[in-house]
């Protein structure tokens, strides 16, 4: 009878186990690159993103997590082609390989187009086009920092235009990749590269271009990463975006405080001209001449009228003038004060003719006299007396002290 157990054999799960581990420890495996087109895509309440991708000829189970699924700057849809990228596993519990994608970028015009436009009406729904919320450009820029390629056509015409317009204003690079999948990295790392130096005296700068020369619609892609386009919005610094030609747009485009057509306008905008500038100090010069001409004309007008006046002319006759009006004054104010004390003398002699009148003493005059008692106090009638009391009788020029002898009644 044959035997039936084989100490060497594989179990189902270690079958699969051990699959999935060659599978994992394969360097070309994980990670790698898959272009094709999404079918059966579903969306669970986990927030797991599971797909298939798939060509002509194959196709490949595939699942997207949560936290990759989150930083997607589109909406996967059923026959949208991409390009996803990942590592290859299992499912041990079902004996099946999978692609497992953490990155996925849309391929061709259309697949672009809808990312673009999703992207678009999602972030301007939040606000981040406002034209409120833009930034006004500096005037007179003394350093400006460009984000770009150090090697591309975009960096050497910034400076040249730069060179020309405004010598004096310094360009500062900070070296980017503009595509592939890391530029967005690069790109964000720049803009926030100089928010966080804004201060510092070397470093510090007053604006900021970002952007590229032309190029396809893949090439342009990395301008719309969402997380790119926040950093823009959220920059400290004024940010120019100038990626690709004119009719080329991105969401920096829309996200950032001005847009220009190409590179060498996004330099335009953001510099005076040399000659627009001495163009302007020559007419405020000629102003400030005129202004100092037509001062010092009125100026000499007023001193000729003073130097023709009777002060500096005839000063003796000014000062005759003044004499004369001084002493016409110093009359008018004797005049004045003899009539004010006048007034004010009658005035004090009907007040001392009033205060006569109530003088007792001119009472005393006319004959009367005041009875006293022995200690001052006046006696106003007859019935205060007794027989025999010592009184005194004031008159108007002396006093007598009499006895009474006799009190009649009225």
């Amino acid at each position: 009878m044959e035997q039936t157990y084989r100490p060497d054999a594989f179990s189902v799960s270690q079958l699969n186990e051990y699959i999935k581990m060659l599978l994992e420890g394969n360097p070309n495996l994980s990670d790698v690159w898959v272009q094709g087109e999404i079918s059966g895509a579903k969306l669970y309440s986990s927030g797991h993103l599971y797909f298939s991708l798939k060509d002509t000829d194959s196709v490949i189970s595939a699942v997207m997590f949560k936290g990759s699924v989150m930083r997607m700057e589109f909406e996967p849809e059923n026959g949208m082609k991409v390009l996803a990228h990942g590592r290859v596993s299992a499912y041990p519990p079902r004996g099946q390989y999978q692609f497992i994608a953490d990155h996925m970028i849309p391929e061709g015009a259309g697949a672009l187009a809808v990312a673009f436009e999703q992207l678009k009406a999602r972030l301007g729904a939040e606000g981040l086009f406002d034209p409120a919320r833009k930034k006004p450009l500096p005037a007179h820029p003394r350093r400006i920092g460009v984000v770009t390629s150090p090697s591309g056509a975009a960096v050497h015409d910034i400076i040249r235009v730069a060179k020309k317009r405004c010598p004096s204003t310094e360009i500062l690079i900070f070296p980017s990749l503009v595509q592939g999948a890391e530029a967005p990295a690069y790109l964000r790392g720049g803009i926030q590269y100089f928010n966080a130096v804004k201060d510092d005296p070397e470093q510090g700068v007053d604006l900021i271009i970002i952007g590229r020369g032309g190029g396809s619609a893949e090439d342009l892609w990395g301008f719309n990463d969402e997380r790119l386009a926040r950093a823009i919005a959220a920059s400290e610094i004024p940010v120019v975006s100038a990626v690709g030609h004119e009719v080329d747009f991105t969401i920096c485009d829309f996200v950032a405080d001005l847009r220009a057509a190409t590179p060498s306008a996004a330099a335009e905008l953001s510099l005076p001209d040399k000659e627009d500038l001495s163009r302007q100090v020559r007419a405020l010069s000629t102003r400030l001449s005129a202004a100092q001409t037509t001062r010092l004309r009125r100026c000499r007008t007023q001193l000729d009228r003073l130097s023709a006046s009777r002060v500096l002319t005839s000063p003796e006759g000014v000062y005759r003038l003044r004499r004369e009006t001084v002493a016409g004054l110093y009359k008018r104010l004797g005049l004045s004060m003899s009539r004010h004390v006048e007034g004010k003398r009658q005035s004090m002699e009907r007040v001392v003719a009033q205060l006569g009148a109530l003088n007792p003493l001119s009472v005393l005059g006319r004959g009367y006299a005041l009875v006293q008692d022995g200690e001052g106090r006046v006696i106003p009638t007859a019935n205060r007396l007794t027989v025999g009391e010592s009184v005194r009788l004031c008159f108007s020029d002396g006093s007598a002290r009499v006895r009474v002898e006799e009190i009649g009644e009225k």
